[in-house]
């Protein structure tokens, strides 16, 4: 069982927990429309897609608004605290919530006096909060692009707008913000880093990189670090490994960018509406097994 959890943009929407339905444009959970556009809804629109492909169950949403004034966040960090040790799920992915230590760690810990042994991973703001509260040794992956990862490297950062370095960081110092990331402890076990190339991070060591197809619009595109992150946690859920789930993920991103030809000015739901048709061609060949056919 995988649940997402993340705030949504819209002013005084309700808490709302459920199952999630990719509808081509728009998510359903429930009796509520959310648009399918960056952020949260573009990851849980990638993890219904692998769901319904995989014919698994799809994942469940714990969502609600907060345009920056923090009450959507309390209100989903509050209903984790109080309900993840009766929900029991296997894994917990967060997403956009506003960077509250204190709920963070109260949440992690609720996590960890739990009887089974649920997994955790976190993208964006979410990542940001379990750095800061020191729970990234706590999660099993994180997601961060290269600016993210500068703020997990910077071992005195509580917020990304307190980096006393790193702000012009590049690839070419990639294997050094690696290193201080992991020394600190300020990073989940696995790290998928976003960008023109990919990398998988396992326990400090550069496992993989990823670069083809080399598809340079599709990072101007808003919202494609959001549907790797749900792409993962589909898959983990799914049973594969933290470095598996990683790896084929990117790759499928990066192979969604070319089916959907994706131009500056695509929109993320082009890339959403490719999935399929990428995991009928290619996730065979990816996964080294028939995904599919295993779980029919």
């Amino acid at each position: 069982m995988l649940i997402i959890a993340g705030t949504i943009p819209i002013k005084d929407f309700p808490l709302v927990y459920g199952k999630a339905t990719f509808c081509g444009s728009f998510l359903k959970i429930i009796n509520h429309e959310i648009p399918c556009s960056q952020g949260t809804a573009s990851m849980i629109s990638a993890a219904c897609e692998v769901s319904a492909y995989l014919k698994t169950d799809p994942p469940y949403i714990l969502t609600a608004g907060d345009i920056g004034h923090g009450d959507g966040t309390r209100k989903i960090y509050n209903y984790l605290i109080e309900n993840v040790n009766k929900i029991l799920p296997d894994v917990i992915a967060l997403h956009y919530c506003l960077p509250i230590m204190g709920l963070m760690k109260k949440f992690v810990e609720e996590v960890n006096r739990c009887k089974n042994d649920i997994k955790l991973l976190a993208d964006a703001s979410s990542m940001y909060a379990a750095k800061a509260a020191g729970a990234a040794k706590d999660f099993e992956i994180f997601t961060p692009d290269l600016s993210e990862l500068c703020f997990l490297a910077d071992k005195d950062a509580t917020h990304p707008a307190y980096m006393k370095k790193h702000l012009f960081a590049n690839s070419q110092n990639i294997d050094n913000l690696i290193v201080e990331a992991y020394k600190y402890s300020n990073a989940a076990k696995l790290l998928l880093i976003k960008g023109r190339i990919d990398y998988i991070v396992a326990s400090g060591k550069v496992i993989e990189k990823i670069t083809e197809p080399d598809i340079p619009t599709l990072e101007a595109v808003g919202g494609t670090g959001d549907t790797i992150t749900g792409l993962v946690s589909a898959f983990f859920d799914a049973g594969l490994e933290p470095y598996e789930a990683a790896i084929i993920s990117a790759k499928i991103n990066r192979i969604a960018g070319k089916y959907a030809g994706v131009q500056v000015a695509s929109k993320i739901g082009d890339i959403i509406n490719v999935f399929k048709d990428v995991f009928k061609d290619h996730l065979c060949e990816l996964s080294g097994v028939c995904i599919r056919e295993e779980t029919q």
